[in-house]
């Protein structure tokens, strides 16, 4: 059996993003040369998702307002958590949104359903964060 292991590193300007990073999963694969297997990818940090769902704006912005419902950013002064740093509500929406992914690969090529991609959800942006990719397999 192989195995395959990267890194990939985002850094969003914005406190909180939706990334669709189907495509560089998909390179990792191709890059690992395996054709029959599994593929972990996972957010390395706890203020960070990575999630599987469709690549729509609309749905996009209900998963935010969605989650804003559940762990307001505001105020502050809500969570005990937040005292050094003010991320306890991105703590909550990870938690909510999940920390990784299994997907198969088949024939070389990540076996997804008709709509689904691979996200990476940032809930407390403006610095580095890293994913994993792990990948093992024939």
């Amino acid at each position: 059996m192989k195995s395959y292991r990267k890194e990939l590193v985002y850094n969003v300007p914005s406190r909180r993003a939706f990334i669709n990073i189907t495509d560089e999963v998909q390179t990792c694969v191709d890059e690992s040369e395996i054709k029959e297997g599994l593929v972990l990818v996972n957010a390395m940090h706890i203020t960070a998702s990575v999630f599987i769902n469709d690549d729509e704006s609309g749905l996009h912005h209900d998963f935010e307002n969605w989650l804003e419902k559940l762990a307001p950013e505001k105020p502050y002064s809500q969570y005990k958590h937040n005292g050094f740093e003010d991320n306890a509500d991105a703590h909550l929406k990870r938690q909510i949104m999940g920390r990784e992914v299994v997907v198969a690969i088949t024939h070389g090529r990540l076996d997804l359903g008709p709509w689904e991609q691979v996200f990476y959800g940032e809930f407390d942006g403006k610095r580095p964060k890293r994913v994993l990719v792990k990948i093992i397999g024939e």
